[in-house]
């Protein structure tokens, strides 16, 4: 069961990368429109292909010239949060920690009444409308709780999918161990480029320092390969290097996008990674 007692500590803040997603609107959320919103703004004189409903006719008994209304809309953030339901995160409690991280930023979202989805994905991506509310982050939590984990993470395919439904600028999270083909992360990171783009990959501390104290048996949760292996001080060392170029292959693609890496591991409170991953991103 995914603890969601932590929800508390996030009304501490509010979304601050909110503040950075502004950006894709020329610096902000809020914009004229003809034709929508409560109250008008402005006028200007009608022209050819203008909505009739939008003529001030009092204006016009006033001035015998035809002028439209002009009123102001606050634009709506949508949140797209792709969770990694991949078997290989069936290891000790990472997907449950990557599933309160998810919630987590559903939660904020749904706090400043912005649309979110969560999608699970893994050989599949099961996508789902963007909603607001907390019924619908209740609903949420309900279907992550019966989330099996399953298959390989096919990254480019699940992305490629993804992408197609985004229908205008978005913030998009995504959230996994990126323990997977680099060239296929890659791929999704320029697909989702687009999007204001955050990614946060969640670790066991052994798998981030393989500290398993001597002799050990490795399986595969992806493929149920097996190894046997003494984890020794050198071994150790060529492990961090090969999973620190793989996580540099991947910052460099996000950099080139303008997108965000973060790493976090589950020993840390899940309010903490939350915080850090919002306050470097804004």
């Amino acid at each position: 069961m995914i603890d969601t007692s932590f929800f508390k500590e996030l009304d501490r803040f509010s979304f601050m990368v909110r503040k950075r997603v502004s950006t894709a609107y020329s610096g902000s959320r809020r914009s004229i429109l003809k034709g929508r919103g409560m109250e008008p703004v402005s006028y200007r004189e009608y022209t050819q292909g203008d909505d009739f409903k939008t003529i001030d006719w009092k204006v016009y008994g006033r001035t015998e010239k035809l002028y439209v209304k002009e009123f102001e809309e606050e634009k709506s953030l949508t949140t797209h949060i792709l969770l990694d339901t991949s078997k290989s995160m069936d290891f000790r409690n990472k997907f449950n920690y990557a599933a309160m991280l998810a919630l987590g930023f559903a939660y904020l979202v749904t706090k400043d009444n912005e649309k979110f989805a969560v999608a699970a994905f893994g050989e599949e991506i099961n996508i789902t409308k963007p909603k607001r509310g907390r019924k619908y982050l209740s609903q949420t939590i309900d279907l992550l709780n019966s989330t099996e984990l399953a298959g390989q993470t096919r990254f480019d395919y699940c992305m490629e999918k993804y992408a197609s439904v985004i229908k205008s600028r978005s913030l998009v999270i995504v959230i996994s161990d990126f323990m997977a083909d680099t060239e296929g992360i890659k791929n999704s990171i320029f697909r989702l480029g687009d999007n204001e783009l955050l990614l946060v990959q969640v670790l066991d501390p052994i798998e981030k320092n393989l500290d398993l104290g001597g002799e050990a048996k490795l399986i595969d949760l992806e493929t149920d390969a097996k190894m046997d292996i003494y984890t020794s001080p050198r071994l150790r060392a060529e492990y961090q290097e090969k999973l620190n170029d793989h996580n540099a292959k991947i910052k460099e693609t996000c950099n080139a996008v303008g997108a965000d890496f973060h790493t976090v591991t589950t020993d840390r409170p899940v309010f903490d990674a939350i915080f850090e991953v919002v306050n470097r991103s804004v």
